[in-house]
């Protein structure tokens, strides 16, 4: 049986059920019909879900990272292929690997980039990076258009020929449809882990700016948690709009969620490709949300949601004003284009075909 190796900077919680963990669990199923067996390396151990199918390698102690080259170093392993996930791109680990195995390196990068991009010094230091390391990486894999362009950029356009798109995708029949939405007065609810950098303080700010009548009816849940949510809910007393939104909290079942609103809000101000997004089309739940990373890949504004600049709350106060009274409305099925072109299947197969060529 060839062995790969599957190194993700992921931590498995069993409150937080998402894409990722799918896929995780699908891949692992495909590789052993393909007669590839796969060690795992997480941050910690979990059977949740499909987690104990897995063969998970942790260390309380050690990062993913440092933990697979002890592993590497006291067991041996003959690998055919290593394989990263939300591990940091070009940096002396790969060149440590290429130390202790054969085997061929493939980089998948999930990671967004800043709004305005990274400090002068930060680009000069990654452009250094990739020159010293990327040559011990064979494929680097982007979730998006935008994040090839983003890998491109900031480690050399040298690296154009080993570098290629594999979009994410979703369990399209485990994710609940809305049959109708609500011509006026719609439902909304945000899916966003709570941090400065997915925008939520803006749409507190264009909810407050709308006119009275509106502002004291529409209703927005907001499903997740993270450092950030004592300060969005100190912004929300401040304005008096506790009426407003709601904290849900964290959930598994999303996918059985979504389709109980209308349309779901992401003003984050830095992407790479949501899972959330593709999530909520497939619900039938159009999105309103930012021109940031691979949205615009997905979303095509006015069809199947609404696209504004980041940051940019006066216009966002606009496209809900227009939605609540119901001025702008989506009509089409979000479904489709989900199934089509972002499923599940499709992202496992993509993955698949990056080693099954040459393990078979």
């Amino acid at each position: 049986m060839t062995k790969i190796a599957i190194i993700c900077q992921y931590e498995l919680l069993p409150e937080r059920v998402g894409g990722m963990d799918y896929f995780f669990w699908d891949f692992n199923k495909r590789c052993k019909e393909k007669g590839i067996e796969i060690d795992w390396f997480f941050p910690n151990q979990s059977n949740h879900g499909q987690y104990s199918n897995l063969n998970i390698y942790s260390n309380a102690t050690k990062s993913p990272e440092t933990n697979f080259l002890s592993f590497c170093q006291e067991n041996k392993p003959e690998y055919a292929y290593i394989i990263t996930h939300f591990v940091e791109l070009c940096t002396p680990f790969f060149s440590k690997i290429s130390k202790l195995s054969k085997a061929k390196i493939i980089a998948v990068d999930h990671n967004p980039r800043p709004l305005n991009g990274y400090p002068f010094k930060k680009r000069i230091n990654k452009k250094l990076k990739g020159f010293l390391f990327a040559k011990y990486i064979d494929v680097f894999v982007g979730v998006s258009d935008y994040t090839v362009n983003a890998i491109l950029q900031d480690f050399g356009s040298h690296l154009k020929s080993k570098t290629q798109t594999i979009y994410n995708g979703v369990i399209i029949d485990s994710i609940l449809v809305r049959e109708s939405r609500a011509d006026i007065k719609p439902h909304f609810l945000v899916a966003s882990h709570l941090r400065e950098s997915k925008g939520i303080q803006d749409l507190i700010d264009a909810v407050n700016a709308l006119p009275k009548p509106i502002r004291e009816d529409i209703k927005i849940d907001i499903y997740g948690d993270g450092p950030y949510k004592e300060k969005l809910a100190e912004k929300i007393k401040q304005f008096d709009l506790e009426k407003c939104f709601v904290f849900m909290g964290s959930k598994a079942n999303l996918n059985e969620i979504f389709s109980q609103y209308d349309y779901m809000l992401q003003p984050t101000h830095m992407e790479c490709f949501s899972l959330s997004i593709l999530e909520s089309l497939a619900a039938n739940v159009p999105v309103i949300t930012t021109a940031v990373g691979g949205n615009t890949e997905v979303i095509t504004n006015k069809e199947n949601g609404y696209i504004f600049e980041a940051k940019d709350s006066k216009t966002l106060t606009t496209i809900l004003e227009d939605i609540y009274l119901g001025n702008k409305k989506i009509s089409i099925n979000t479904r489709e284009l989900i199934a089509n072109s972002f499923s599940l299947p499709k992202m496992v197969e993509n993955h698949l075909k990056l080693i099954v060529a040459e393990t078979n």
